[in-house]
């Protein structure tokens, strides 16, 4: 089952870098709860988003503050039930037009074959030990 989970992550992720809300929330558990790290990167609070109506409204406000959004991988670590996902996001603002580029990292966690939980990191250290591993 992990292998499948690395390809749903995969899967949806493609769909959140191509802002495809519908093909994203294929891959999510309907009560899916959401953590998402890219808000703190503009001065917002932390917020935890749920269900898929609670992503759409985080999709919302994401595409409300940015032109583009892009998260590009380097690494995925298989975790059995979950998974932790390294990389870059790159982020250009609706208005002002800046770019801004920031470490990225992601812990999510499977049942049945959706995502139940997902946290987002701009430190992948802390995507690391939150995820009990330690570099």
């Amino acid at each position: 089952m992990s292998q499948e989970n690395v390809e749903d992550f995969k899967r949806g992720l493609d769909a959140f870098n191509r802002r495809d809300v519908e093909a994203l929330l294929e891959q999510l558990d309907p009560e899916v709860e959401w953590h998402p790290a890219l808000p703190v990167l503009v001065g917002g609070e932390a917020t935890v988003y749920r269900g898929h109506e609670g992503v759409r409204e985080m999709l919302r406000d994401l595409y409300e503050a940015f032109a583009e959004t892009h998260v590009e991988l380097s690494e995925i670590r298989d975790l059995g039930d979950g998974l932790v996902a390294i990389g870059r996001t790159r982020a250009r603002g609706n208005e002002s037009g800046a770019e801004t580029e920031s470490p990225w990292a992601g812990v999510t966690e499977y049942k049945d074959g959706r995502a139940i939980r997902i946290r987002t990191y701009l430190d992948p250290n802390e995507a690391l030990e939150a995820a009990g591993l330690r570099e």
